[in-house]
């Protein structure tokens, strides 16, 4: 028998908007194929829950497949993932930690039956800025020259897996992007990265951007709301001095060019005056208004 998938969506910000991510909350028997198939037939990554490995202090433990490879660790999914536990009243309380194959995270639920929220851990990362003559090469993948670049450096930034940052000049430039998709994994392979993160201020004045995410190998070729972009981006706009680390929440929009506008929501964790880590989350809700499930 197939197993039950739900279906949430998250980082929604208005109608068809989120990126949807399939769950199995019950994935403990499931072959690394199974699970492989249940992102190749939903087209979306996909969470699998599992009991947490002995000795590991953790709650539970999840894994993450896209259509064509396991990946180390999700944003959306892990944020829609507790948002789903703790509906079904799966989780022990309002922290857990959760084992995943980058490390453990941890998570944060709070706010009235009805309106909860989920907020996940993340490290600061690491930022470098990248060569001249590697940005020349993305740049015409994406279709752009330098002059459409905003004054600001372009940056590998990590903060579970690496994202290239890429700041545009303007909101309008980077929806008009029409990347060459053919080309875009071996631009990524040449940068060391796993996504082309461009971005551009979205509101001057206010801490919030726009980024659109474009994928090396995760077997389609723009994705709606990526969380573990988001929290890189974020990152490298604390290193460039473009947020300040007093800023409160930092707003990352995505998926507007798609149809599919989304919001995403990074906070600074603090310890005193210096920036310790981050917090990610954002809206989660059941797909169509209710859980479904695909046999």
């Amino acid at each position: 028998m197939f197993p039950e998938v739900h279906f949430v969506t998250v980082f929604a910000d208005g109608p068809g908007g989120g990126n949807p991510a399939p769950i199995v909350v019950d994935a403990a028997t499931m072959t690394d194929e199974e699970m492989r198939d249940v992102a190749r037939r939903s087209g979306h990554e996909s969470g699998f829950v599992l009991p947490a490995p002995v000795g590991s202090g953790c709650d539970l433990a999840l894994r993450f497949w896209v259509p064509n490879h396991e990946m180390s660790m999700c944003g959306h999914v892990t944020v829609g993932a507790l948002w789903l536990l703790d509906r079904l009243g799966r989780l022990p309380g309002d922290e857990v930690r959760v084992f995943t194959p980058s490390g453990i995270v941890l998570g944060w639920l709070g706010g009235p039956v009805g309106r909860r929220t989920v907020e996940i851990s993340q490290p600061l990362g690491a930022v470098e800025p990248l060569a001249d003559v590697r940005v020349e090469f993305l740049l015409d993948v994406l279709g752009i020259t330098r002059d459409d670049l905003a004054p600001a450096p372009v940056q590998n930034a990590s903060t579970s897996r690496v994202k290239t940052l890429l700041p545009l000049a303007s909101p309008a430039l980077l929806d008009a992007l029409r990347p060459d998709f053919d080309r875009v994994e071996e631009a990524c392979t040449l940068v060391d990265s796993t996504g082309l993160y461009p971005y551009a201020v979205g509101d001057p004045g206010r801490p919030v951007f726009d980024a659109r995410q474009f994928p090396r190998s995760s077997g389609y070729p723009e994705d709606a709301a990526t969380g573990i972009a988001a929290t890189a981006l974020v990152a490298g706009l604390l290193a460039a001095g473009r947020v300040a680390p007093n800023a409160g929440a930092v707003h990352v929009r995505q998926g507007r060019a798609m149809g599919r506008p989304s919001r995403i929501d990074v906070r600074f964790a603090r310890d005193g005056d210096a920036v310790t880590g981050l917090r990610l989350g954002g809206a989660v809700a059941l797909a169509d208004g209710a859980e479904r499930s695909t046999r």
